[in-house]
């Protein structure tokens, strides 16, 4: 007796192209659930300890003002 058929793909590339293969819609903000524990609790104290916009540039003028002090220092 002759086997059976096991296995066919056929129509199915036709019927999934008909409404089309669409990419999976990318969001701005991906959820975190069931992501690595680890790497959350680190992204959260990393978060923490981030200084915002004004605190960047006020401390990225004190260091430019300690460097321009220091090289017009060594300059004499």
């Amino acid at each position: 007796m002759a086997k059976s058929k096991n296995h066919t793909n056929h129509n199915q590339n036709r019927k999934a192209h008909r409404n089309g293969i669409k990419k999976p819609k990318r969001f701005r903000h991906e959820s975190t659930l069931g992501m690595d524990a680890k790497f959350l609790k680190n992204q959260r104290f990393s978060k923490k300890h981030n200084l915002n916009t004004k605190q960047q540039l006020k401390r990225a003028a004190e260091r430019k003002a300690a460097k321009e002090a220091k090289s017009a220092k060594s300059k004499k």
